[in-house]
């Protein structure tokens, strides 16, 4: 096994101040005010709650209609130029037709600051160290990326999120399509990467995250609460957003859907 050994001294805070996102004359965030620094996050709710356009909002590729973002100090709202500190790793999908190798290579390059932005021997070794770091195998590197399974392209989308190296990460549903036994290895990396990076995680099982969890946020578009596993994880709160299945919820201490 390879371990995680990216680093660093500080992680970023991000503050989001009465946020207002409106989609299509619909009103998808509403008053919103979180706070986030170093640890794991995550943030949960049903399907079209605005987990996903929250995490979009903070990269700054949805602008919205009232409040702020605020990285580290400064003002990003609606400025994807200035998210750099910032990696994301979007919903799966199989539709980028290049090889594993290629789509964490072309990562780096384009956080490149400075012309030209061509690869040099570093970046080859800095992309093969990224890879190995989230354990894909090395003969799964060439393969198309729609050849590979589920948990292998879970795997090559996070380590094209962390082979620049920012302080945050956004992760939007990291452990879909990934099998039980490949699961408990993600999260692990993930709650090793937490204990000097800010990271958002979007989920619809808290409890898989839950040993690392610092807080949870739970959202349904106007609604959300936010507080540590134990004041969110009751029935009183995800009776607000689930409703009855918030009975099973309690029960089995899980969320169980088509995800």
């Amino acid at each position: 096994m390879h371990n995680l050994n990216i680093t660093f001294y500080m992680a970023c805070t991000i503050d989001i101040r009465d946020l207002e996102v409106v989609l299509n004359g619909e009103v998808i965030l509403k008053d919103l005010n979180l706070s986030f620094e170093r640890g794991l996050y995550q943030i949960i709710g049903p399907n079209g709650s605005g987990k996903t356009t929250l995490l979009r909002t903070i990269l700054g590729l949805i602008k919205p209609s009232r409040g702020k973002i605020i990285l580290d100090g400064e003002d990003i709202t609606g400025k994807p130029e200035k998210a750099n500190k910032i990696g994301y790793m979007p919903q799966l999908s199989n539709e980028i037709p290049l090889t594993a190798f290629e789509i964490v290579l072309d990562s780096l390059l384009l956080h490149r600051k400075r012309f030209p932005r061509f690869a040099r021997r570093r970046d080859f070794e800095k992309a093969m160290e990224t890879l190995k770091s989230v354990h894909l195998p090395e003969d799964r590197w060439k393969k198309m990326f729609g050849e590979l399974s589920g948990g292998e392209r879970q795997r090559v989308l996070l380590a094209r999120a962390l082979v620049y190296d920012p302080e945050v990460l956004l992760l939007d549903e990291p452990l879909s399509s990934i099998d039980p036994l490949g699961k408990v290895e993600f999260v692990e990396m993930i709650g090793k990467l937490s204990r000097d990076k800010t990271i958002l995680v979007t989920s619809h099982d808290p409890i898989l995250f839950l040993d690392y969890t610092k807080e949870i946020v739970v959202l349904n578009r106007t609604f959300y609460r936010v507080g540590k596993p134990e004041e969110i994880l009751t029935l009183e709160i995800l009776g607000e957003v689930y409703g009855e299945s918030a009975v099973k919820l309690e029960e089995h201490v899980h969320i169980s859907d088509a995800h």
